[in-house]
């Protein structure tokens, strides 16, 4: 049964099976088991595949210069491409994106460019884009904080009559902190235009999800909030795109939320800094390998005759475009000013700050004079 057909539900159990339409050999599950969804064009999988590649040969960049020392620090999304962007190419333009510190291609994949997505993780601005231009929130670090910054806006819309929807990344972890609870059952009784994407990618740093919860699943919580839960094969990107652009749809109608649990793996370190075989096996690892969205999609385009080797290489070429030109931008170094840090505080500065302002106004002309004079 399709999430239209049950929005009179003011709450769905999930089936314990997460929901797919290409399975992990590449090949189309029948009819019967689609649950009343359709398979994406195959025009629109052809452009979901080359945002995947794209994104993974942009992260797999990202990290060589993590390791570089180029940037201080960088949560990698690998294994989880369809989660994330089969999730914002079902999003309108107009749609708000609320991501977590790990869901930077989701970001890249929205519009923002490389020097502005990744000036965060290389210590110039807690954000680097303008949230309004691009409809982003900031990335979040503190786990869940944007779950209640996604309802709120959403909340917002909806008492102006803007018919738009928020959408939120959500890792399996954060689902068990209390401001997840907080906007989960907010969004249930005011029946925001929210949609709740839990990345299950099975560890939350060191925690696995056996340590998190008793639940069946994360999905099972939406019924105590009152809201349609979803299990759905998080590196499937076939189905990851038909369930939230029908969500959204959902969402923007007046329906309310939705809250979709995309099981995944998280295949690299929860950081640079992280050493995963303390507490995964590797076995386990090799075993996600081998549900790689990005190789499942393509085995399905190949057999379809969707996917030849000209386009594959164009891809591939456009791929390596996009991580030369992010070399470059991070090879500049940006212009910045520490009065800066005194900006966007305030509407109304108080006159502590503007002492502290003033402070380091002095300072640094100080240094600057001292190094004139040297």
């Amino acid at each position: 049964m399709s999430l239209t057909e049950e929005t009179s539900a003011r709450a769905v159990l999930p089936d314990a099976e997460a929901f797919t339409l290409i399975d992990a050999s590449g090949a189309a599950v029948p009819i019967d088991r689609r649950r009343g969804y359709e398979l994406p064009d195959v025009e629109v999988l052809k452009e979901l595949y080359r945002r995947m590649v794209i994104a993974r040969r942009w992260e797999t960049q990202v990290t060589a210069l993590t390791r570089q020392g180029r940037l201080s620090t960088y949560p990698s999304a690998r294994g989880q491409e369809a989660s994330e962007i089969g999730t914002v190419m079902a999003m309108q333009e107009t749609d708000w994106l609320f991501p977590t510190y790990r869901d930077s291609i989701a970001v890249g994949t929205r519009g923002v460019v490389t020097a502005e997505l990744l000036s965060g993780f290389r210590g110039d601005w807690h954000s680097g884009w303008d949230p309004k231009e691009h409809r982003i929130a900031p990335q979040a670090t503190p786990l869940a904080t944007q779950v209640l910054h996604a309802v709120g806006l959403a909340m917002a819309a909806k008492l102006k009559g803007d018919p738009i929807a928020t959408v939120t990344f959500i890792g399996d972890g954060a689902t068990s902190e209390g401001d997840a609870h907080e906007g989960f059952n907010f969004a249930g009784v005011w029946q925001t235009p929210t949609v709740f994407i839990i990345q299950n990618n099975q560890f939350a740093i060191s925690v696995p999800i056996a340590k998190q919860t008793r639940a069946r699943m994360l999905a099972d919580k939406a019924v105590g909030y009152g809201i349609p839960g979803y299990h759905v094969d998080g590196n499937d990107i076939a189905a990851v795109f038909a369930v939230v652009t029908e969500a959204l749809d959902r969402a923007r109608s007046g329906g309310g939320p939705t809250m979709i649990e995309c099981l995944t793996y998280r295949i690299e370190p929860h950081t640079n800094s992280d050493d995963p075989s303390r507490y995964r096996d590797a076995a386990d690892v090799e075993a996600w390998k081998a549900r790689d969205p990005i190789a499942r999609l393509e085995r399905y385009l190949t057999t379809e005759g969707a996917l030849d080797d000209e386009l594959r290489a164009s891809i591939e070429e456009e791929s390596e475009r996009i991580a030369a030109a992010m070399r470059e931008a991070m090879n500049r170094e940006p212009a910045i000013d520490p009065m800066e840090l005194f900006e966007h505080v305030y509407n109304e500065p108080r006159a502590s700050l503007l002492e502290q302002r003033d402070a380091l106004k002095a300072e640094l002309e100080d240094a600057h004079d001292a190094g004139a004079v040297s």
